[in-house]
């Protein structure tokens, strides 16, 4: 193909994307297509793939195909592997596609469909992909070291050790929030929690299969057909049955039941239970995405959420606090995610067998990601507005029935609240009944969707409405919703949990790591005692957490998702300073921006995050809760003593997490702090830069 034709194609498919975004942002007078938002995100993949990722690999990171990768060269079968690109693509995708594409978009449909979209495309486009790469790429340079170790070697021993304090903190924080995703999902869910909990018996059932000799393409069929019949089967639990009551479990009852199933993840033999839990969730999540693509471009459902709500003022209570920086902080995957960084300086670094495969892995995943998220965001805003802020507004409910007097109270409670917001005129801006509410529960045959927080039950009604749509239009089954809404939960249940107990085995090797420091048995990771020792602390580090988000129906909005999305974005901040001191070091300064850019943004969100979320009303801060609290606590005398409890427990839980917040802030402005003064060193000329790269090794066949 001519060049000049080539050079019109490109011109062609990025003016379709600014035209995609143009409709989305200022088309009035209908409801915008979601067709729109697919192609917006089809043109930045396409261009920025095509484009930016080729001139980061090119120019800043200067790939050098002739380099044997550390899965070369310590090649053991065990841990440094050479496996196939497209293999490494999938296992790192299923890594780093955790619920944040999913359910952080869904929570930030609060402020209208349109600022979440343009953070997912330009965030995953010129900051995700972008640290993505650079940290995997520095990773493989360094024989697979592990971020914090490759900022004790880049900067100092003291940046190091912080960065490795900050690291497992930060880790508590997220496996918390993804404990607490599938309890406000599958709590008084029977239906829902029946198949998760058959998946657990399955996976091992898997894994003894392929270590006793059995195929792999057996056992993945076997598995594949399970996961569907524990889908149907939990259909069949109908209410008043025994087995019906068994199941409905409160909150904490299934906080304490994920925390019990985390600590077995991490001691018990990978071969039992992590990995084949990871293998049927690369396939369910890998699959259904690509089905639910397809399904969105089939039906084009309308966006019924406004392209920008009165909420952007931080006056909404899904996501306590206004439009920026928290849509930067509760889209952390999907557009930019420090979690990341830990899967790129993990196994991954670890798998590739050429260094041009950089691009496809690292970038590619992250650009991918990318689509997840808006998929998610179109689930969300294709629901009516009031159906929406129904599902997600926290309600307080007994453990008796849903039929119960004080329940149903709370239930209506909800409803009056997304009534109480009002249009300029009077009007409802968000109208919803009890009636409407009450039917799609009986359609998802659940007891009630009202106060289903968290985001993941939102994502399951709109694809399960999606999925239902697209069967009805080719007449090929209707009513089928509770079997897609239950699919949608389990689907999204499956590999949360896959994150939950990968997580905390990797946080487990971190404490390990910094345990041995000062005793060294601790640190030995074949050791059967300090595996257990350490899992326990883990676990009970972020079970605490887990537990307080699940006794406080408040607790995802208010408390666990924000500190979740700070840890996570200054986890990139701490990510993006090493690269960005890898890049100077290298000698490619005059390229550093396209780190120091991302960086210095996140710097502003997250820190400002930080402080809104300490000290301002707006945000629900935690210093103003506390004074609540104690306000309440003044007036005890006509409290009863279940009121005095509760308050006691809000107050410390808030003084708890202006104590984690400002101590994440101090420590990341150690690490930044310390890195920016290797920066001007290096750069003055007055410290020579000095690279603790592995040994170059040509790749056989290959001249250095």
């Amino acid at each position: 193909m001519p060049k000049f034709v080539k050079i019109l194609i490109w011109i062609a498919v990025s003016l379709l994307g600014a035209a995609a975004v143009a409709i989305a942002a200022f088309q009035s007078g209908e409801k915008v297509n979601a067709l729109w938002l697919v192609v917006a995100g089809a043109c930045a993949f396409a261009v920025s793939y095509r484009f930016y990722s080729s001139w980061l690999m090119a120019k800043v990171l200067v790939l050098d195909d002739r380099r044997a990768p550390p899965a070369v060269t310590k090649a053991d079968g065990k841990d440094y592997v050479p496996t196939n690109k497209w293999v490494v693509f999938g296992h790192h995708f299923a890594a780093i596609a955790g619920p944040g594409p999913l359910v952080g978009p869904v929570l930030a449909a609060q402020f209208g469909y349109l600022p979440g979209t343009l953070w997912i495309l330009i965030g995953a486009t010129l900051g995700g992909g972008v640290h993505d790469a650079v940290v995997l790429f520095s990773s493989m340079r360094r024989e697979g070291k592990s971020l914090g170790q490759m900022l004790k070697d880049e900067v100092n021993p003291v940046v190091g050790i912080v960065a490795l304090f900050s690291l497992l903190a930060i880790m508590t924080i997220i496996l918390a929030v993804l404990g607490l995703v599938v309890v406000k999902a599958l709590s008084h869910s029977p239906w829902g929690l029946f198949t998760i909990a058959m998946t657990i018996p399955l996976a091992m059932i898997m894994g003894l299969a392929i270590r006793g000799g059995i195929s792999v393409k057996s056992v993945t069929i076997a598995g594949v057909i399970g996961l569907l019949v524990c889908v149907w089967a939990g259909g069949l639990i109908k209410p008043g049955s025994a087995l019906y009551g068994a199941l409905t479990w409160s909150s904490t009852d299934l906080a304490w039941a994920i925390m019990i199933y985390g600590f077995f993840a991490s001691v018990l033999p990978v071969w039992l239970l992590l990995a084949p839990r990871d293998y049927l969730s690369t396939f369910m999540k890998l699959g259904t995405v690509a089905i639910l693509g397809v399904f969105v471009i089939i039906i084009a459902p309308k966006l019924q959420m406004p392209a920008v709500t009165q909420f952007v003022d931080g006056s909404g209570w899904v996501v306590p606090g206004p439009v920026f920086p928290f849509v930067c902080i509760t889209i952390a995957c999907g557009a930019i995610s420090g979690f990341h960084s830990v899967i790129s300086s993990g196994t991954t670094p670890k798998l590739l067998e050429r260094e041009k495969h950089i691009r496809l892995v690292g970038y590619g995943s992250m650009v991918t990601e990318m689509l997840v998220a808006l998929m998610a965001i179109i689930a969300a805003c294709s629901l009516q507005p009031g159906e929406y802020f129904a599902i997600n507004t926290p309600v307080a409910l007994s453990d008796a029935p849903i039929s119960a007097p004080e329940n149903q109270a709370a239930l209506q409670g909800a409803v009056d609240r997304v009534n109480s917001v009002k249009n300029p005129d009077g009007t409802a801006a968000f109208p919803i009944t009890m009636e409407r509410m009450n039917t799609m529960a009986s359609d998802m045959e659940e007891p009630t969707l009202i106060g289903k927080t968290g985001g993941a039950p939102t994502f399951a009604v709109g694809m399960a409405v999606m999925f239902d749509s697209v069967f009805k239009k080719f007449g090929l089954g209707h009513g089928l919703l509770g079997l897609w809404y239950h699919f949608a939960i389990m689907f999204e249940a499956l590999f949360i949990l896959t994150t939950l107990d990968a997580g905390t085995r990797v946080g487990r090797f971190i404490m390990q790591d910094l345990l041995g420091s000062f005793y060294k048995p601790l640190g030995n990771t074949k050791s059967w005692g300090a595996n257990v020792l350490t899992s326990g602390l883990l676990v009970a580090a972020w079970g605490y957490f887990l537990y307080q988000g699940a006794i406080d129906p408040n607790g995802i909005a208010k408390s666990l998702w924000p500190l979740f999305g700070i840890a996570n974005q200054l986890l990139a901040v701490i990510a993006f300073s090493l690269g960005t001191t890898v890049i100077i070091k290298m000698g490619r300064a005059k390229y550093a921006w396209c780190t120091m850019v991302p960086l210095a943004f996140l710097v502003c969100v997250t820190f400002t995050a930080g402080y809104m979320k300490i000290f301002s009303t707006k945000a629900a801060g935690f210093l103003p809760e506390a004074d609540k609290q104690k306000a309440i606590l003044e007036n005890a005398a006509n409290l009863t003593a279940a009121q005095i409890k509760a308050a006691e427990t809000a107050l410390f839980n808030a003084r708890m997490d202006v104590g984690i917040t400002a101590m994440f802030m101090v420590l990341v402005a150690v690490i930044v702090i310390g890195c920016a003064r290797e920066w001007i060193k290096v750069i003055n000329g007055t410290k020579k830069a000095v690279l603790h790269e592995g040994p170059y090794v040509a790749l056989d066949g290959e001249k250095a």
